[in-house]
């Protein structure tokens, strides 16, 4: 009976985690492409498109340091979906 408690809760578990891994993955891709901003299709193929480097503030800073934390959520978040998994 026990074990058919917990097997019961750890799918419904995994499936939070699942829709949780779906929805920052989502949201990190969001956030890497609002970062690009100015870059044309000349980055695609390698060509220097001659930006100058500035250092980030105000909101593109806020960005970089969501995008960080949205990165280090996915990989955790995937770790933990691997461990139940098994």
């Amino acid at each position: 009976m026990v074990a058919f408690y917990f097997r019961r809760n750890s799918v419904a578990l995994k499936d939070y985690f699942d829709i949780a891994l779906i929805v920052t993955a989502i949201a990190l891709i969001i956030s890497v492409i609002l970062q690009n901003k100015g870059v044309g299709l000349g980055g695609l193929t390698g060509n220097d498109s001659g930006g100058v480097f500035t250092q980030r503030r105000g909101i593109e800073k806020t960005l970089f340091y969501v995008t960080i934390g949205l990165a280090v959520l996915f990989f955790i978040l995937v770790f933990v979906t691997v461990l139940l998994s098994k």
